[in-house]
């Protein structure tokens, strides 16, 4: 079997991959170890940045995102009772898209199988060989039958467990790396969201979040300890935690049932270069951020966004060096995403180590952030996406 690209995982950035590749009149495999099923409901981030909502509209993937997508202008920065509104469309003309990842992950797979994309899904011991041939292939079984794809390039999109980055040579890639001692408990509730923005708390008992997926659910997020027990956790607890650290005058939090919960650990994570021979690596593959920044998915279409470039512009001119130059040019952008999710994440957040003096310096710091014009804006235009290069 043959393919221009093939393309390990079935997430957005796979997928938008293909499908941009696809409006190129380039040909590509999407391969998926999960079922489609699987892959339809995983729950991951909502947050969705201009730059994103504006190519997954160029895509041709954007009208069900138009239709039940949350438009907000702002956030608010809620600390010590009083909340702070961060006015996006004032400060930077622009705003954000409220629209779950796998919402995003469905209409892209809709649209490819209508327009005879090849998705194989449930492709199950995939490997990738001769990565710095002149034509590298993935193999993989389908029903028991092993099957192999030549490819000219492949992009390994299939996170950050994946198989593509380990198969990449020893002493190739350099690690950066940073573990958060905590965690975020998450909540989906059935109950309308208590805000018409997300909300981002700072409380002496820690961090807390409200957002939303729809007019009837809210998502909302506790700090805890990254070895917390969610058994130990329930319903209850958690609504009375979340009522103390979002606590603010003239403004009370709604309650439903607790549909979905758990917890997820948060690191900061990065691998130069991002590519190795004709293997391209994207989104998770390369990097992970903390979720306080909202910049997961959003860093992931940026990546495919430059990579389905270069490839376009390979095929079309022969031209290759956009394709040798897309790390350098990816992780610009990823370090500047990265030094922003740490920074919301150091400015919100409790940490075990912190003294008197750490909390009254964030206490200074979000002070700042919420009088000064300047250093609103430069948070305005790091949320809603820096431009793109």
């Amino acid at each position: 079997m043959y393919t221009q690209v093939g393309i390990v995982g079935a997430g957005p950035a796979g997928l938008l991959l293909s499908r941009l590749l696809q409006l190129q009149g380039i040909d590509s495999i999407v391969l998926e170890s999960r079922s489609r099923e699987y892959v339809q409901e995983r729950v991951r981030a909502g947050v969705l940045e201009q730059n994103t909502v504006d190519l997954l509209t160029d895509a041709g993937v954007g009208e069900r995102m138009r239709q039940e997508g949350l438009v907000h202008h702002g956030i608010e920065l809620r600390f010590q009772r009083r909340g702070y509104r961060i006015d996006f469309q004032e400060l930077t003309g622009r705003s954000i898209t409220i629209y779950a990842q796998a919402e995003v992950v469905k209409d892209l797979i809709d649209v490819r199988l209508a327009t005879a994309g090849r998705i194989i899904f449930e492709a199950a011991d995939a490997s990738v060989h001769n990565l710095k041939g002149f034509q590298p292939t993935i193999r993989i079984t389908q029903n028991g039958e092993p099957i192999e794809i030549q490819c000219d390039f492949i992009a390994g999109c299939d996170g950050f467990h994946g198989v593509c980055r380990p198969s990449i040579p020893d002493g190739v890639l350099t690690v950066y790396e940073r573990t958060y001692p905590f965690a975020w408990l998450g909540i989906l509730a059935e109950a309308p969201p208590s805000s018409d923005e997300l909300v981002y708390s700072y409380h002496d008992r820690g961090f807390a979040l409200l957002s939303m997926r729809t007019p009837q659910l809210s998502r909302l997020y506790l700090q805890c300890s990254p070895d917390e027990e969610i058994e130990n956790w329930t319903d209850d607890r958690i609504w009375q935690e979340l009522h103390t650290r979002l606590a603010c005058a003239d403004w009370s939090l709604t309650e439903g049932p607790v549909l979905q919960k758990g917890i997820a650990g948060m690191r900061s994570f990065v691998v130069e270069p991002m590519q190795y021979g004709r293997l391209f690596l994207a989104g998770d593959a390369a990097h992970i951020v903390p979720p306080t920044g909202a910049k997961g998915l959003n860093l992931a279409v940026a990546d495919v966004r430059i990579l389905a470039h270069a490839i376009a512009e390979f095929y079309r001119s022969g031209r290759h060096d956009l394709l040798d130059t897309y790390s350098a040019t990816c992780l610009r952008r990823v370090w500047k995403v990265q030094r922003f999710s740490w920074w919301m994440t150091s400015m919100l957040h409790r940490f075990d180590s912190d003294n008197a003096f750490d909390q009254r310096r964030q206490l200074g710091e979000l002070d700042y952030v919420t009088s000064s014009r300047a250093a609103a804006q430069s948070l305005a235009e790091n949320y809603v996406g820096l431009p793109m290069e």
